[in-house]
Formats: structure tokens, sequence, C-alpha cells
């Protein structure tokens, strides 16, 4: 086991902490013993005290009563300036005199193995002098616990030690089991998942984490390479188109016109190329964390008619008959570059596939929700593949649209820019009667 191991420094700080605790509770547990004790012991001798001093009223009846030799448990004697004018036959205390002559009422006398509590009273008159009474030597219990703390301590601590371990082991499983799976992790493996544990605590707050983070982990691994395949894809045919068109020109020397004719289409596949990379670039600019610190207050209703200006000339080139239900002004807080961008793929693919003399219609209101909804009489979509048509590079039917232009990133910049906002969009089609985008924020 590393000596710099998680176990090993949560056992150092809790076996110093339980250390700490049992010494305290031991100096404590200890302190309080002693004090119980000698309290009952100075309560014991004041009660003996104060009742031989009621019994004793003369120097006859003192005489009488030392004479009952009745002191099973204490020992008695009466001290005169220093001196003992009477005694116990039991009573065994060295130098009387330093207690009759000490201001406190009450000793403890400790040898190694036994206790001896004096208490001094003072008597009342007709004697004059100080009643001592004594206990006989008893065993030393404090004393005794004291050594039994001791030798307790160590082993307590190492029980404590011991369980410590093991519970520290048991938490620790999930842990090691995260470590051993994100070493099987690879990026082309991430099949491997954690077991939840059975309690509901953080360690399984952890797992759940982490499991999801494989998750994410996984789809960004098959996004990155469907994203990369469908790259490669699309900017190969212009990229072809472009070679090609260089290698045709430079075979032999042509007229001027054919130089131009072949610039014109090299700038075209390059325009292409450019505007791929622009709608790449703007589905990977933002994300959930970023998108707020964009976000201004900004009109949704201008927006729309800005970017309805933008059509007009291709509205009116395809005959088409546009109209606006109802336009509600609305400000709220988003990127407005982005509301602008979904706007404007939404409005160019009802142009591009409705047929000429057809209905475009739009509505922008408010309630509960924000809602932007666009319907045309285009070609549709069929309901195979409703589901797919938001997928980047995704395009329906080749063999039907051949005239129009796309790359089939429009809805797919459109659904990523719409759940940037927190909003979603749903697409409602019939074959060749029309298709109806809703977008809810």
């Amino acid at each position: 086991m590393k000596v710099n191991s998680l176990k090993i420094r949560i056992l150092f700080w809790f076996g110093s902490v339980n250390a700490i605790v049992l010494i305290l509770f031991s100096f404590a547990f200890y302190y309080f013993l002693k004090q119980n004790i000698h309290l009952k012991m100075q309560t014991r001798l004041y009660q003996q005290a104060k009742q031989i001093q009621d019994e004793i009223s003369s120097a006859e009846a003192l005489e009488q009563f030392m004479q009952k030799n009745m002191f099973q448990n204490f020992e008695v004697a009466i001290v005169k300036e220093g001196k003992i004018i009477d005694k116990s036959k039991n009573f065994i205390l060295d130098n009387p005199a330093y207690y009759y002559r000490h201001a406190d009422q009450f000793f403890m006398i400790k040898s190694e193995k036994y206790l001896k509590a004096v208490y001094v009273l003072t008597l009342k008159q007709p004697f004059e002098g100080k009643l001592i009474v004594t206990t006989h030597e008893i065993n030393n219990m404090v004393e005794d616990v004291e050594d039994t703390l001791l030798t307790l301590e160590p082993i307590l601590l190492l029980i404590l030690l011991f369980l410590g371990s093991k519970l520290i082991d048991k938490i620790l499983i999930p842990i090691k089991r995260i470590t051993q799976t994100t070493k099987e992790i690879s990026i082309n493996h991430f099949s491997s998942t954690i077991p939840l544990p059975n309690e509901d605590d953080e360690i399984k707050a952890l797992v759940i984490s982490f499991n999801d983070m494989i998750q994410r982990l996984k789809e960004g691994v098959d996004n990155l390479d469907r994203f990369n395949s469908d790259v490669s894809h699309e900017l190969k045919t212009p990229l072809t188109v472009i070679k090609g068109e260089i290698e045709i020109t430079l075979r032999k020397l042509r007229e001027p016109d054919a130089y131009i004719k072949s610039m014109q289409t090299i700038s075209y596949e390059a325009d292409q190329i450019e505007k791929i990379v622009e709608d790449l670039l703007l589905l990977t600019k933002y994300s959930k964390e970023n998108i707020k610190q964009t976000f201004t207050v900004c009109h949704l209703d201008t927006i729309v008619l800005n970017t309805l200006e933008k059509y007009d000339i291709p509205l009116k080139e395809k005959h088409l008959n546009f109209k606006i239900e109802k336009l509600e002004p609305i400000l709220t807080k988003a990127n407005p570059l982005i509301l602008g961008v979904i706007f404007s793929n939404l409005i160019d693919n009802a142009i591009k596939y409705t047929p000429e003399h057809k209905n475009i219609t739009i509505s922008l209101y408010r309630d509960n929700k924000i809602h932007f909804i666009i319907k045309d009489e285009g070609m549709g979509i069929p309901q195979d593949k409703l589901l797919k048509i938001t997928d980047r590079f995704y395009r329906v039917d080749e063999s039907r649209n051949k005239k129009i232009k796309g790359f089939g990133l429009g809805l797919a910049i459109v659904k990523n820019s719409v759940e940037l906002h927190g909003g979603e969009i749903k697409i409602i089609s019939d074959l060749d009667k029309g298709t109806t985008v809703h977008i809810v924020l």
C-alpha cells in the first residue's frame, strides 16, 4: 500500500482523532472518578464526625464513647494543642499535629496502593481542641482505574483502526472500480460502466455521474466519428471538382474564356466549401455552458421582419404568396445572431421546397412560451424520414431535389440553436402537401 494513499491518510487522521478523544476521555473519567471518591469520603467522614460530636458532651461521655470501640470503618482522636488527649484503639496517623494546625478540614493521603482520608472538626464546648476522624487504609481504586485505562486505550485504538480500515475499504470499493474502469476506457472502448451500489449516498451519486460521463463521452466520440465522416464526404465533392478543373485546364493551352469558366467553377466550389465550414463552425461554436453569456434583450418580431426582407426577391421570383397570420411584439433575452440564423434557415427551406404560386405562412406569438410557426405547401417529407431530417448532412432524397442546392446542415443548425435556448422543434409533414415547423422557446 502506498504511504501517501487515500486510505493511509484517512486512517492517520481517524487514528489521531480517536487517540485524542480517548486520551481526553480517560483524563476526564479519571478526574471525575477521583473527585467523586473524594467527595463521598469527605461526606462520610463529616457525617461521622458530627455524630461523634453530638454524642460526647463531657469528659466522662468521651471516655465511655472511646471505650465502646465501635469504630469498625473509622479511626478517631481528640487533639488539643497538637497533642492527642484521647483516641480510639485503632487510630493510626502520622503527625496529627500537622492536621491540627492546618486550616483545611479534609485531606487525602495517598500511597502506591492505598488511600487514607482525614477529616478535622473543631469541637464545641466544653471541649477545647479538634476531632480527627480518619478511614482505614482502603484500596486505591482510582490508581487501578488509571492502570486499566492505560492498558485498554492502546488496545481500543488498535481495534478502532482495524474497524476503520475495513470500513474505509468498503467505502473505497466504488472508487477502486472507477479507477479500474478509467483504465479500461479508450477512444474505441466506452462499453464499461460501474455497477450502482445499493446505498443511496454520495458514492452512488458519484458512480451515476461517472457512468453519465462515460455515456456522454461515447456519444461525443460517436458524433465526432459521424461528423468526420460527413465532413470528409461533403468536402470531397467540391475538392474533387476543383482538382479536376485544374487538371483539365493545365493539360494544354486554352482560350481565355476557358480559363475564366474554369476559375468561375473553382470559385463556386470554394464558396461551397466556405459555406460548409461556416455552418459547421456555427454548430460547434456555442454550448449550453457558454451560450447564456451571449444573451441580450432583443425584439423577436423585429428579427423576423429583418430576416423576411432578405428573402423578398426569392419570394417574388417564385411568385409565392407569403402571409403573416400573427406577429406579436415579443421582448426576450436570447442570442439575436442565433435567432436570426433559426428564422433564416426555416424561411430559406420553405422557399426552396415550395413550388411556384404556392403559399407560405408564418406566426409569432407568446402565451406561457414563445412560438414561431412556419407552414409551407411544398413537396413535404416522408414520415420515415422525419426523425433523421435534423441530422447533419442528411437530405431526404437527392433525386427529388437535385436542382435545390444545400448541404443538409440547415435543420441541424436550427435544432441545435433551439436546444441551446432551452426550446424544442416540432416538424409535421405530409408528402406532396407541405411541412409545418413549430419552434417553442
